[in-house]
């Protein structure tokens, strides 16, 4: 693994004059390696190191997906990474304003900065996705955005169901709810929109006295169901805060379907998937291991 006097001489082969002092590592990414430094003026940078070789196959795409975006969020005074080095071993960006809501200790251990189960939090979330998911199918796709209609999307869950029932032993109930709801028409929606995909504390910053300032992490950015960006909002802080995110998205112009809500909680439910198939793409042991546990806790 590299040190973060590696990252800063990194960053110096592609212009950017950093002082490793003061520098700090970020280590709670799956897909990025975060590096923080300083400039000569006293700027703050952001240093991210693709883990994998996958990883940087997908900057070209991240790109797009920030170039469609920024304008939109930055109407809302929301923004989001601005990158100036864009190489295969290295994306490096001036930090945004703000601070994130959830980090990790040394231990790994979650730090909340703020109160996920916050209304105040909660009704900004509804409105930050309102923008969001403002940005229409056709613009995304002309913006050269993946784009999966209503049936792409549920077809992918299925296929991510196949593909990890295969790889690992599920637990039956587990496997059976998933199926019990890869066939319930009432939860899926009949259109898609542009979604983050991973929007939570951690890649949301925040100003000192609570209004969002920017987003994080736009990886696995691209148009899809709506309940994709509504899902951990339900883990962190549970139904009744969900709703009241839903007010607010739907007051802000989002469009709420009758099975959203149940939608969101079936995507939470089926995160050990997601875990699965990120294992599966680094076999590793250990998260290999974890993804085990996770399908199969009594086994």
């Amino acid at each position: 693994m590299s040190t973060i006097d590696d990252v800063i001489a990194l960053a110096a082969a592609h212009g950017l004059d950093l002082a490793a002092r003061g520098a700090t590592a970020n280590e709670a990414g799956l897909d990025y390696r975060v590096v923080m430094a300083d400039d000569t003026t006293g700027r703050r940078w952001v240093l991210r190191v693709p883990r994998r070789a996958d990883v940087s196959a997908g900057m070209a795409a991240e790109a797009r997906i920030l170039d469609l975006v920024a304008p939109v969020l930055a109407a809302d005074g929301i923004a989001v990474p601005d990158w100036q080095v864009r190489a295969p071993e290295l994306i490096a960006y001036p930090a945004l304003p703000g601070a994130p809501g959830l980090t990790l200790t040394d231990a790994g251990e979650p730090h909340w900065h703020m109160d996920p189960a916050s209304p105040d939090y909660a009704e900004r979330l509804g409105r930050l996705l309102a923008r969001l998911h403002s940005i229409s199918p056709e613009r995304a796709e002309a913006a050269g955005v993946e784009v999966r209609t209503p049936a792409r999307a549920r077809q992918a869950w299925r296929d991510d169901v196949a593909r990890v029932c295969a790889a690992f032993t599920v637990a039956p109930a587990l496997a059976e709810a998933w199926h019990t709801w890869l066939a319930d028409d009432t939860c899926w929606p009949e259109r898609t929109v542009m979604t983050h995909g991973e929007i939570y504390p951690a890649h949301v910053l925040f100003a000192a006295e609570g209004p969002i300032t920017g987003v994080l992490d736009w990886t696995t950015a691209r148009v899809d169901d709506p309940a994709r960006d509504l899902s951990a909002q339900y883990g962190a802080a549970g139904r009744e805060m969900l709703q009241v995110t839903l007010a607010a998205y739907e007051q802000a112009g989002g469009r709420v379907h009758a099975g959203l809500v149940a939608q969101a909680e079936h995507l939470w439910d089926a995160s050990p998937i997601g875990y699965a198939l990120y294992a599966l793409t680094t076999g590793a042991e250990t998260d290999l291991a974890t993804a085990a546990a996770l399908l199969n806790p009594e086994g």
